[in-house]
């Protein structure tokens, strides 16, 4: 990966030194940059909102920190082996899943995690669009690289939905639930969603891009007018702003033991953890499959991540893909 920004470098310091100074002449060696070069990164952090603190003979001392998502913010006590180790932080970009994609072509290690705060081209399911407003949400992809088959690689989106449910169900009276197959729902409205894409050959994957997105701090008015689904925010839903970058951390360490435990022990622990946060086994529902309608009880996942459906006759049908819908009794 290239050399952080200085930017990045700066605040990587800064969060290291605690309440101390950092010298001008410090941070002007560190970064191999002139002593008025580093006065420009920092009035560029001051414009994005950091309240750092300049004394004459002392140095600067970072104070107050924004809610931003650069990379040296979510890194900074961060706490994972493998997830987050490289971090590409961008204002806006048009999909995080296609730059995630392109790393991994490049040869990116293993754990890469690229992270926007506005996407033009956010994609959901299907080939929908993603609302990716700037400055609200979370909009981030992870680069795996696992020793898997290529058919049990959808069993990672229900790793995906865990790690998110998990990550929303810490925030104060917060009860996610999953949405089979690939969303997450607060109060039954839609507040994250996810999007894997991979690149394999019969014998093996070459890498699997985990895209997630999750409505944090997002107003009713900047929803789209023509959702399929009903969709709600953290915020919204709490009625206080959610802090992205401790979600994004959190939400990291989560698929990083999710992970960890995957490659260990296999998909059952995902799945009876996944199991834990749906509510839909024993209920009748209708799941269309686009070019016909299944009606039955849910009886679960199945070891691929497919959804089990009891139809009146007693007979399991296996549900690759389609849109689930409870019916009322």
């Amino acid at each position: 990966m290239e050399r952080p920004a200085p930017r990045e470098a700066i605040l990587d310091l800064f969060h290291h030194r605690g309440d101390s100074f950092v010298s001008g002449a410090e941070l002007s060696a560190l970064l191999g940059i002139s002593r008025s070069a580093v006065w420009k990164q920092i009035g560029v952090l001051r414009e994005l909102g950091y309240q750092i603190e300049a004394v004459p003979s002392r140095g600067y001392r970072l104070l107050t920190t924004p809610d931003t998502l650069i990379a040296a913010e979510i890194q900074a006590g961060l706490s994972t082996r493998l997830i987050g180790r490289e971090i590409v932080s961008l204002a806006r970009t048009d999909s995080t899943n296609q730059r995630a994609t392109e790393l991994a072509e490049a040869g990116a290690v293993e754990g890469t995690v690229v992270i926007a705060e506005e996407q033009s081209l956010g994609k959901g399911r299907l080939g929908r669009r993603w609302a990716s407003p700037p400055g609200v949400n979370l909009y981030l992809s992870v680069l795996l690289r696992p020793p898997i088959l290529p058919w049990d690689a959808p069993q990672l989106t229900f790793l995906s939905a865990v790690a998110v449910a998990r990550a929303i169900a810490a925030e104060p009276g917060m009860a996610p639930e999953v949405k089979w197959p690939n969303d997450l729902l607060l109060g039954g409205r839609k507040v994250a969603g996810l999007l894997n894409e991979m690149r394999a050959e019969t014998e093996g994957i070459h890498h699997v891009v985990l895209g997630i997105g999750v409505n944090l701090n997002m107003t009713a008015d900047q929803f789209p007018a023509d959702l399929r689904y009903p969709a709600t925010s953290l915020c919204l839903e709490s009625g206080r702003p959610v802090c992205r970058s401790a979600f994004a951390r959190r939400l990291l360490e989560h698929l990083d033991l999710l992970y960890t435990e995957y490659l260990q022990s296999g998909f059952e622990p995902v799945r009876s953890a996944w199991e834990g946060f749906f509510r839909l086994t024993g209920s009748a529902v209708e799941v269309d499959c686009q070019q016909r309608l299944v009606r039955g009880t849910v009886r679960g996942i199945d070891s691929d991540g497919a959804l089990l459906v009891e139809d009146d006759r007693g007979g399991c049908e296996r549900i690759l893909a389609g849109d689930v819908r409870p019916l009322a009794l």
